[in-house]
């Protein structure tokens, strides 16, 4: 597989999770292991450019397949606008959820690069914080939308 633009190979267990592979392998610890039942989201990753939980995905399974992280989504020391507007707008507390909501909000910019308040609610609801009460989440991707549209990870 290829992640972050990287191309990686190894032996695994047939068994182990791509959340697994990517903090335990390959040292990637953005991604977040939270819940064990892939209801809270946190580890979103990118598979061929889709948002993924990467708890349901058996690292086996990315084989041949592109894998970005949220360390993929700054570029040359810049961070992306995503990341930016989740600094700039308070989008975190704890900083647990954070990985996963970036990675499906670059996401949902990259398809529609102005979404309404309910369109970026609607990407998010697959995802649970526990801290914000998601003002501040939506505040930082609309943020991130008037600042920069879309990307290709690592550009």
């Amino acid at each position: 597989m290829r992640v972050n633009g990287v191309e990686v190979t190894g032996r695994i267990e047939g068994r182990l999770l791509l959340v697994h592979f990517l903090r335990d392998h390959l040292g990637l610890t953005g991604t977040h292991w939270g819940c064990d039942t892939s209801n809270c989201g946190a580890c979103v990753v990118w598979l061929d450019r889709e948002p993924v939980k990467s708890c349901t995905v058996l690292a086996a399974m990315a084989g041949g397949h592109d894998v970005d992280t949220v360390e993929g989504l700054e570029a040359d020391g810049e961070l992306d606008p995503v990341q930016r507007g989740f600094m700039a707008c308070h989008g975190l507390q704890c900083g647990f959820c954070t990985p996963g909501m970036m990675m499906t909000a670059r996401a949902l910019l990259d398809r529609n690069p102005d979404p309404s308040e309910q369109e970026i609610r609607r990407a998010i609801a697959g995802q649970v914080c526990r801290c914000t009460g998601y003002a501040s989440i939506v505040r930082s991707v609309q943020w991130a939308a008037e600042q920069a549209g879309t990307r290709e990870p690592g550009s």
